[in-house]
């Protein structure tokens, strides 16, 4: 069996070196009906022959062309694969061959690369590579968690089985992710929005009041003063303002990726803000909780999920926490007692991982202190959203505000001495 694997892996290099393209054809069949459709192949003249081989005359057989602008280019996204993970395992539930669903999910596809991924893992199978193999080779779109579950549920003939639970585990996860993104990133864009009005202001509002003011011969107070020299030095530094602003934004970002002192130091900062940071730990948990689940219930050995969960739980400080956690579990302690070590994790989640440890149902009881804490994060974004919106408003009533105050301060203080 081995040598069989052996011999099979240098195909995949040469499929590489000629990859599939797409093309699209249209001919006719036995009763001379006109038949159109697009379909991969490696080149023109073997998908004439595959054609022919199933009763159609071709007639025209030409590369599909690309699309002309970017959106043609979309990038695969977490959700994309989710999608697919669904589709495989409810075909395959259904009793329809893999390399056959994968052929079907990749003519309903509208996104090139999402049809070039499917084709490649397809191509992959079909030259006698594992499932596992395949996905490995795409290490980008599938991360080690989806890896080793499939890799799992090969070995234990349930990957039907296996590939529902992922579907499942990537909704739950994206949509929860959704959710942290929308109490992120609402009230950062409306700031946003708010300064950049501001500076439209500054630039052309104020300077017409200047001129106006120029003509009153009167002094002026010191707060339409203060507006007035902010209208000059973004008149005059516009460039370097924008300059700053974009450095500091790549710059930071440059840090968090490639600095783990600071990626940890922010995401510590960020866990100790007000209702923000409680929505951050109950996210982390959620997070460990089903993913801990997933890869248990899957068949993985527990020090072995242990390591994939860290990367999942999408905060460094728990990646830490639950490496701590794999440290102390390999050399003989409890889950739960492994988890109380790290003063993260509430009394309630320690408790739930200890009753199912002694009941022999760890994954039970982890679903449903994921099940809690996504409905905690839900319960809490909804409301942070209701408490934002009036906040936000009275902090773009300040900010335009001030302004417009202090631009008619004169001509009310000219008016009074009228």
């Amino acid at each position: 069996m081995s040598a069989t694997r052996t011999a099979a892996k240098p195909q995949p290099a040469i499929r590489r070196a000629n990859p599939l393209e797409m093309f699209v054809w249209e001919g006719t069949d036995k009763r001379g009906k006109v038949m159109k459709g697009e379909q991969p192949a490696k080149s023109a003249n073997m998908l004439r022959a595959e054609l022919r081989r199933q009763g159609i005359t071709p007639k025209v057989v030409k590369a599909k062309g690309k699309p002309l602008f970017a959106a043609g280019s979309k990038p695969i996204t977490p959700r994309d694969i989710a999608i697919l993970s669904r589709q495989l395992a409810t075909m395959m539930k259904s009793g329809v061959p893999i390399v056959t669903a994968l052929e079907i999910i990749s003519g309903g596809q509208k996104n090139p690369k999402m049809k070039t991924l499917v084709n490649a893992i397809r191509a992959d199978l079909e030259s006698g590579l594992s499932l596992y193999e395949a996905l490995s080779k795409h290490p980008v779109q599938f991360d080690e968690l989806y890896r080793n579950l499939v890799r799992a549920g090969e070995s234990a003939g349930v990957l039907e089985t296996v590939l529902d639970t992922i579907a499942s585990y990537k909704e739950n996860i994206e949509s929860l992710k959704g959710k942290i993104k929308k109490a992120l990133y609402y009230p950062a864009t409306v700031i946003a929005v708010a300064i950049l009005v501001s500076a439209i202001l500054l630039v052309f509002v104020v300077p017409q009041f200047e001129k106006t003011f120029a003509s009153f011969g009167a002094e002026l107070p010191a707060f339409t003063l203060m507006i007035l020299a902010a209208s000059d030095f973004m008149i005059a530094y516009w460039w370097a303002v924008l300059l700053a602003v974009i450095g500091t934004g790549v710059a930071f970002i440059m840090a968090k990726n490639r600095v783990p002192a600071f990626a940890h130091f922010l995401d510590r900062m960020m866990l100790k803000l007000p209702i923000v940071g409680q929505i951050l730990h109950n996210s982390a948990i959620a997070r460990f909780a089903r993913t801990l689940a997933v890869t248990f219930q899957a068949g993985v050995p527990l020090v072995e999920a242990l390591d994939t969960v860290a990367g999942a739980t999408g905060n460094v400080v728990y990646e830490k926490a639950v490496l701590s956690i794999r440290d102390d579990v390999s050399v003989g302690y409890q889950v739960n007692m492994a988890m109380k070590q790290t003063n993260l994790f509430p009394h309630m989640v320690i408790q739930m991982a200890a009753i199912g440890e002694e009941a022999g149902a760890l994954d039970t009881m982890l679903y449903k202190v994921a099940e809690f804490y996504e409905e905690e994060v839900n319960n809490a974004v909804d409301a942070l959203s209701s408490l934002l919106e009036p906040l936000i408003m009275i902090i773009l009533g300040v900010i335009v505000g001030s302004m417009v105050v202090g631009m008619y301060l004169p001509i009310f203080k000219l008016a009074a001495t009228i």
